[in-house]
């Protein structure tokens, strides 16, 4: 017997693999820049856009989410992150999630990824 899963799924954009996935009242996505020459400001705003545009198609935004894990390519410059996240997150600690930033080795090119679990709201 065969259980199938509403899963809904956005096209990613190589084979193989969705932008975002939603199941329930979970949405779960994941950005980095599709333009590698932009620097780490430009990355993180194009990561973010991504983010909104995702969750948005699922129904929810960034108030509602519940845990974000950040990549860098470079830890050095979480200090530079933190700086675009305070802006992007917003001032009200009721829309904060939990999140954790790690260093680590990415795609040629690619100076941060981020990925989230958000709630829809009902």
């Amino acid at each position: 017997m065969t259980v199938e899963f509403p899963i809904d799924r956005a096209p990613g954009v190589a084979p193989g693999r969705s932008s975002a996935s939603c199941y329930g009242g979970l949405v779960w996505t994941v950005a980095t820049a599709l333009d590698k020459t932009l620097d780490l400001k430009g990355q993180i705003a194009a990561s973010f856009e991504k983010i909104e545009r995702m969750l948005a198609q699922f129904g929810t935004d960034k108030r509602y989410l519940l845990s974000v894990n950040v990549f860098l390519s470079d830890l050095e410059s979480k200090a530079d992150f933190d700086v675009a996240w305070r802006q992007w997150v917003g001032d009200n600690p009721d829309h904060w999630p939990q999140r954790a930033c790690m260093g680590t080795v990415l795609s040629p090119g690619t100076l941060v990824e981020i990925a989230v679990v958000a709630a829809k709201p009902e």
